[in-house]
């Protein structure tokens, strides 16, 4: 009987045998589909590296040289920024504008959007508030440049203001009226006109003006010769106030004629040692009377109200207010758009938790305060990041809204820019360090929005 042996099993490493021909199937459909997605966004990235990337390489290399680009400076033009005193106040600007801006639109979105849901035409109130941002922010700078204007026929906004100003105070009938030189009336430091001579109780004081216009006088106004003629008591002080001035020529100054007329509602005061004893107002002849102020002499003035020029409402574009009004402008236009997004917020709240806190006992404040603004705060921080970025590029309204004579009162760092590069400073290797200082101050802004964004989204 013969034994068998059975050949011993190889103990060492097997060698790899060829890979299956589905797993290099799958990593070429993988290349396959990698190559495609390449050749799709190819475009979109030699757009972003012609109009992004190059430029802002473009203009970090253009910061480090001189004005004509001959000369290497380094970090000269970074120092410069922070010497320029117009740069230092657009630093200023802009940086009330990063405060302020996005502060009150995310504010007034987060009421607006509140009192919204409780308004029956919800969806025609937000359409309303959004309408601005259809509005270019050129058209929107040239509306509001007129609302601004000062003079109040044609700037609506002072013409409101000035309209409430006379409900409240009365002006002036005769800001441009004026005395003749040497005809009886002194002008005053303050404005008022006073005799230059005394005049004794008995007596009358004729005192002309002139710089009335015919179509400047009342439509009350009568002849002032009657009211001229007549003789005053002894303890009385009699006088008229007219417009010494003929229609037509002829007449003598310093005298009362047939054609002239008298001027009414103008305040005259009698004064002795430069105290008032009596005040009254002329009449529709112009005529005016002291009674009972006793014997001696007399001075009679016309205060200074009487010729005050009218009220002219705000300089809402001078050096003061000019970027307040500029800030107004932006809020027209963005307080839609914060509206909007804070409204889909709040309407994914859970309703069930703003339930219970009312049946708990909060009233609508406590509601508003310790539960709806707690929930929407990821939300507002999107809406005020995004601001915060919109507002570090805006441009167009101050460049338009601002007059000239206040542009470096209102000027950001993206007019300055601008300005100093291409608006007659000729200064590009200024101009593009402001430029990467704008892009240095947005940028982390950006980077944060786009975490937050996709922190959300996962």
């Amino acid at each position: 009987m013969t034994a068998t042996t059975t050949p011993a099993r190889a103990t060492g490493p097997r060698s790899a045998g060829p890979a299956p021909k589905g797993a290099n199937a799958r990593a070429r459909a993988k290349r396959r589909q990698r190559l495609i997605a390449l050749l799709f966004t190819l475009p979109a990235l030699l757009l972003l590296g012609a109009l992004v990337l190059y430029p802002v390489l473009f203009s970090i290399g253009r910061s480090l040289f001189d004005a004509d680009g001959s000369r290497f400076v380094g970090a000269g033009n970074y120092v410069e920024i922070f010497r320029d005193p117009v740069t230092l106040k657009a630093i200023r600007n802009s940086t009330i504008w990063i405060v302020v801006a996005p502060t009150l639109l995310t504010g007034l979105g987060l009421i607006l959007a509140v009192l919204v849901e409780k308004v029956r035409w919800a969806t025609a109130f937000k359409l309303l508030l959004f309408l601005p941002m259809a509005v270019s922010f050129l058209a929107a700078g040239i509306i509001f440049r007129l609302a601004y204007e000062e003079e109040p026929d044609k700037g609506v906004l002072n013409a409101a203001v000035v309209g409430v100003h006379d409900a409240f105070k009365d002006t002036s009938s005769y800001p441009a009226a004026r005395a003749r030189e040497g005809q009886g009336l002194a002008k005053g430091p303050d404005g008022s006109y006073v005799t230059s001579r005394p005049v004794p109780s008995g007596g009358s004081a004729l005192l002309g003006l002139v710089g009335v216009a015919p179509k400047d006088v009342p439509a009350e106004a009568e002849p002032a010769l009657p009211a001229a003629s007549r003789q005053p008591a002894d303890t009385e002080l009699r006088g008229v106030v007219y417009l010494d001035f003929t229609p037509g020529g002829g007449g003598e100054q310093g005298r009362v004629d047939r054609a002239e007329s008298g001027l009414p509602g103008m305040a005259v005061e009698a004064l002795r040692d430069g105290k008032s004893l009596g005040r009254t107002t002329t009449a529709a002849d112009g005529s005016f009377s002291f009674r009972d102020l006793g014997p001696g002499p007399y001075t009679v003035r016309l205060p200074a109200e009487n010729f005050a020029a009218p009220y002219e409402g705000i300089s809402w574009l001078g050096p003061a207010l000019v970027t307040p009004a500029i800030i107004g402008a932006y809020l027209w236009i963005w307080t839609g758009f914060a509206m909007v997004l804070i409204g889909a917020g709040l309407s994914s709240l859970p309703r069930d938790t703003l339930e219970a806190a009312r049946m708990d006992g909060a009233n609508e404040w406590q509601v508003f305060r310790k539960v709806t603004v707690p929930l929407l705060a990821p939300i507002l921080t999107v809406v005020f990041v995004t601001l915060v970025i919109n507002v570090m590029k805006v441009f167009d309204l101050v460049y338009i809204i601002a007059p000239g004579p206040v542009q470096e009162d209102a000027t950001v760092l993206a007019t300055q820019m601008w300005l100093v590069s291409f608006g007659g400073g000729n200064n590009q290797g200024l101009g593009s360090a402001l430029g990467v200082l704008l892009l240095a101050l947005v940028v982390p802004a950006m980077v944060f929005n786009v975490r937050r964004f996709r922190r959300s989204q996962s």
